[in-house]
């Protein structure tokens, strides 16, 4: 059975800053729909902050069973509404893939009910991306875990709810640990956080961290009919006589 995945992208800094026109000419949007398309059960399109509606019309969001989400500097110019109706559509069962400097998306601060602030700092340090749950799906084939050479620093306290899994663990070289790779059980939807991916560095040319998101996307996709949660009351009647 086939996936319908949209891939949402801020898609400005590909355009505003030549380093990172220069790693992903055509945004980070295409680069990850090229290797995410190559699975016969992934029917992926794309999606931008300065379409109209963002690119997430009524049509493309009722056909998304996997949002795979990447902002950075613009949060606040994405619509209260538009953010309400993917929110609605997760808690309905759709799957969402929060990617990078995602966590402080408004997205992801109304699924999570929380700040999502952490440490940071962009200095291209060394990060082990380490499997802490190797039998997991989103794990599978990664092994041990991921060395990237370059990598923006995240690090603990992140704040974020408890996550129901734990996948990757992540340490850099100036000492900071972070909670790298979390699933969230959103009613009937499922959430996958993923760090990695930093615009000015070729994270999403990685084939292992390109495993990771095509597991996570397959992972995240829906096991029943996603429903409009919008709705008052799903059930019209009652199961027993009364």
């Amino acid at each position: 059975m086939s996936i319908n995945v949209t891939v949402w992208n801020e898609f400005r800094h590909e355009i505003e800053m030549e380093n990172v026109k220069a790693i992903y000419p055509n945004g980070m949007h295409m680069t990850i729909k090229s290797f995410l398309e190559k699975e016969e059960d992934l029917i992926v399109r794309t999606a931008t902050l300065d379409e109209k509606d963002h690119g997430l019309t009524d049509d493309v969001l009722n056909n998304t069973d996997v949002l795979l989400w990447w902002g950075h500097a613009n949060h606040g110019d994405v619509r209260d509404d538009i953010v309400e109706k993917v929110c609605q559509r997760v808690r309905g069962g759709m799957g969402i893939i929060v990617l990078h400097s995602g966590h402080f998306s408004k997205v992801f601060k109304r699924l999570t009910g929380s700040n999502c602030g952490l440490k940071w700092r962009d200095i291209g340090e060394k990060c082990r991306v380490w499997t802490v749950k190797p039998n997991h799906p989103i794990a599978k084939g990664i092994g041990d875990g991921i060395e990237l050479e370059h990598e923006e620093m995240y690090g603990e306290p992140f704040g974020i709810p408890d996550p129901d899994e734990l996948v990757f663990l992540s340490w850099f070289k100036g000492g900071e640990v972070f909670r790298s790779g979390c699933v969230f059980n959103i009613e009937r939807g499922k959430m996958f956080y993923f760090q990695p991916g930093h615009e000015a560095y070729p994270i999403y040319h990685n084939e292992m961290i390109q495993k990771v998101i095509t597991n996570a996307t397959k992972y995240v996709a829906p096991t029943c009919e996603i429903i409009d949660t919008n709705v008052g009351d799903w059930i019209k009647k009652p199961l027993e006589e009364i």
